[in-house]
Formats: structure tokens, sequence, C-alpha cells
């Protein structure tokens, strides 16, 4: 049975992007460098840096800055669900978070028409301290509303990325 989750535990999105449900789920998965925005509001790397993510269960999310020998790895997540084309979900951690502390995001992929809905869930912060750093100080409405935001600008490049695909 699913456990209600708490008021203020989530952020969800949802945007429509123009191309079908496998083609939307292949561009979030393996062009994810490419359309998640670049500067230091998006990535710990701003400019300079890669973001990958491994497509299976137990694949990560993480980001890599430098070259060579001196690259360094910063990882954000895990994934805990892979069904392609419909959904997944991420194990989250911010960079300022302990690793006991964690969220989730789920992304799902639904056709509609000749376009997909992406919906886009991030869950759990009744783990994350009402005080801690991640939240920014912010009541609980307004930090789930200020990660809304965030997600909805990341969700927005994609449609943008995939616009360029067709």
């Amino acid at each position: 049975m699913t456990q209600p989750v708490p008021s203020g535990d989530r952020a969800i999105v949802s945007i429509s992007v123009r191309v079908s449900a496998p083609e939307a789920f292949r561009i979030f998965t393996e062009e994810i460098d490419q359309w998640w925005r670049h500067g230091r509001k998006y990535r710990l790397g701003r400019g300079r840096s890669v973001l990958h993510l491994e497509p299976r269960l137990g694949g990560r999310l993480y980001e890599s800055f430098g070259e060579g020998p001196r690259t360094r790895i910063y990882e954000t997540g895990q994934v805990l669900v892979w069904e392609p084309p419909a959904r997944f979900v991420l194990e989250w951690r911010a960079a300022n978070v302990a690793p006991e502390e964690k969220t989730e995001v789920e992304v799902r992929f639904a056709p509609s028409g000749p376009s997909t809905l992406v919906t886009l869930e991030h869950r759990g912060w009744s783990n994350i301290r009402a005080d801690h750093p991640a939240r920014h100080g912010e009541p609980v409405p307004a930090f789930v509303r200020q990660l809304g935001l965030w997600w909805g600008d990341l969700l927005s490049s994609l449609r943008e990325h995939a616009a360029g695909k067709g």
C-alpha cells in the first residue's frame, strides 16, 4: 500500500514535447547534457562540466569536471526504476546533503496525440529537515514553488531541444 505523501513534500511539473514517447525518453536520457541548462543555478561545474545518465537500473546521474586523470565526478542520483519508454525513477541527492538525505525524482512519458506529456515529480523532501541549506531558508510552500520553477526551466529546455529534432 502506498503511503500518503506529506503536504509540501513534492513538486510536480509537466510539459508537452512534440515527439513520440520513445523519442522523448531517448532525448531526456541520452541527450541530457545537451538540453540540461548550464550555469551556476543548474550545474556544479557551471559551463565546464558534462552531465551523464547511465541508461540502466542502478545507473548513475553524474556530472564530470576536467579531463584525463584530473577528472572529478559528482554523483547526483542513481536509477531506482528503469522502464523505457514510459518512466524512470532516480534517487536524488543535492550537493549539500549528507549521503542519507535523499529524495526521488520520477519522470513519466505519456503519449498524447503527436506529442508526449513529460511529467516530473521530485518528492521526499519530508526526509530533509526544514532548516537544511538545500531549502534555501524558504518556508515549505515557497521552497516547493521554487523547486517547481527550477524543474520547469529545465523541462522547457528539454522541449526546446526536442523541437530542434523535428
